[in-house]
């Protein structure tokens, strides 16, 4: 039993000491991965900005929030800022912690109400129905084909399921950063390692 164990540390240790080399892959990934979703949400919010804040404040098909001019500026220069800034690997950790309260926020007065899934299961009789009644009239009233040559029809459900991962994504970049070799954190780093001291002065 002690072989097989010490054989499994072994390994492990081995693989996991070489993918060491690599470990600036993941934060790379995950910011990358990132960079759209926010810009596309921040920009189309100012590009649209008066049409942002009346949702922000309409309680009625709105999100009914306090303050809707401040929060919807807020909102969507945070995103856009912060993808600029997630493409950059610059200060990844700082604008991690706006980004999770924004999906905090969105989470809470957007998406909580309709539960767990983005995208409604389309197994679940009642969506069934409600699917192939629209194929139906789809199939008799339009170019079926056509509307769906680029993926299947769907019901959205609206859940947190994306705010949640991109949650989850930004928790891991305000821990691990915006990784070595990749982020202009890094080099920053480098170049001032005592915090303000630049190298170059260090070695006069």
């Amino acid at each position: 039993m002690n072989s097989l164990i010490d054989l499994y540390y072994r390994v492990h240790h081995g693989v996991m000491g070489t993918l060491r080399h690599v470990d600036w892959l993941a934060p790379l990934a995950l910011r990358l991965y990132l960079v759209p979703v926010f810009w596309m949400a921040g920009t189309q919010k100012i590009a649209g900005m008066d049409s942002t804040i009346e949702w922000f404040g309409n309680a009625q098909w709105g999100l009914g929030l306090p303050f809707p001019t401040l929060l919807a500026y807020l909102a969507a220069y945070t995103e856009a800022i912060g993808a600029l800034l997630l493409l950059l690997g610059l200060a990844t950790r700082w604008i991690a912690l706006p980004l999770l309260v924004t999906m905090v926020v969105a989470a809470l007065s957007v998406h909580w109400q309709n539960g767990w899934a983005a995208i409604a299961d389309s197994g679940a009789q009642d969506i069934a129905v409600r699917l192939g009644s629209a194929r139906d009239i789809l199939r008799e009233h339009g170019n079926y084909s056509w509307l769906t040559e680029h993926g299947n029809l769907v019901i959205l459900n609206n859940g947190i399921e994306f705010a949640a991962t991109y949650f989850i994504m930004l928790l891991a970049l305000l821990f691990t950063g915006g990784g070595r070799f990749v982020s202009v954190d890094y080099f920053l780093s480098r170049l001032f390692p005592n915090g303000g001291t630049p190298r170059t002065k260090m070695l006069d």
